[in-house]
């Protein structure tokens, strides 16, 4: 199987942390050239020098914040955007009920995820076409299958991001490259955390009581790793998953009813 990523360049947004920082790894593994994408600088250069060189790869950084629309318009125009994989990832909206959600909340989280997507893709994909190589993966959630209580907002965006794929997916498949979608489920990650205190808060339990419940549903019996999403993300970059494309992928445990 054809998983060499030597002399591919990839950009990982939210790539210091997480299901991003996994991903870099594994990339840089396979042979890529990795520029992580976000908005701690020094994090950045920390994160940068750990990566794997053995293959003689050449990694750098870019800064933005992905809640500013114009810091990441500023930083693409400032960089050569000459990438053929793009990993879109950015953390999720905070939970809460979705009636109680404001129109606002719904507007910001659109742009931070659809529209800086929609960015991105716009500024790499004339090179991606011109290499005749191109991987874009999307970092959503298994709410795409089943929509996660308490995460109205997150579920909506989630959805909308799927359709966008799906349609770019369409539009781009003569040129060599393709849109696919990993969506994570409950996996070890600060998000994760951050979600399971807010639940433990609202319900009066312990976290740990909401943790054991939520890993109960999973037929795995425990959370994803973000290594185990990356493993998913790696695969996707790669030169034999040419003939996968428009999909939506799982990494989940199995706890997605749906096919």
């Amino acid at each position: 199987m054809n998983l060499n990523l030597k002399n591919k360049y990839a950009l990982v947004c939210g790539g210091t942390d997480g299901i991003g920082w996994a991903s870099a790894v594994e990339l840089a593994l396979l042979g890529a050239s990795i520029c992580l994408f976000a908005r701690n600088k020094e994090k950045l250069k920390q994160k940068c020098a750990e990566l794997d060189i053995t293959k003689g790869q050449k990694h750098r950084f870019m800064v933005a914040d992905f809640s500013d629309t114009e810091s990441v318009k500023k930083a693409l125009e400032n960089n050569a955007c000459k990438f053929h994989i793009l990993v879109n990832n950015t953390g999720g909206p905070a939970g809460g009920s979705i009636l109680e959600e404001s129109p606002e909340k719904f507007q910001k989280t659109f742009e931070q995820h659809l529209v800086i997507n929609q960015l991105l893709s716009q500024a790499l994909v004339p090179y991606m076409k011109a290499e005749k190589f191109g991987r874009i993966i999307n970092i959503i959630s298994v709410s795409v299958k089943q929509p996660i209580i308490g995460l109205g907002v997150s579920n909506t965006i989630r959805w909308a991001v799927a359709a966008w794929a799906k349609t770019l997916s369409k539009e781009l498949s003569h040129t060599g490259i393709t849109v696919n979608n990993v969506l994570p489920g409950y996996t070890s990650t600060g998000r994760l955390t951050q979600v399971n205190e807010m639940r433990a808060k609202a319900e009066n339990k312990s976290v740990k009581k909401v943790e054991d419940e939520l890993q109960a549903n999973v037929p795995s019996g425990r959370f994803a790793t973000p290594q185990e999403v990356a493993a998913a993300v790696a695969i996707l970059a790669s030169p034999a998953a040419f003939s996968i494309n428009g999909i939506n992928l799982p990494v989940d445990g199995g706890l997605s009813a749906s096919l």
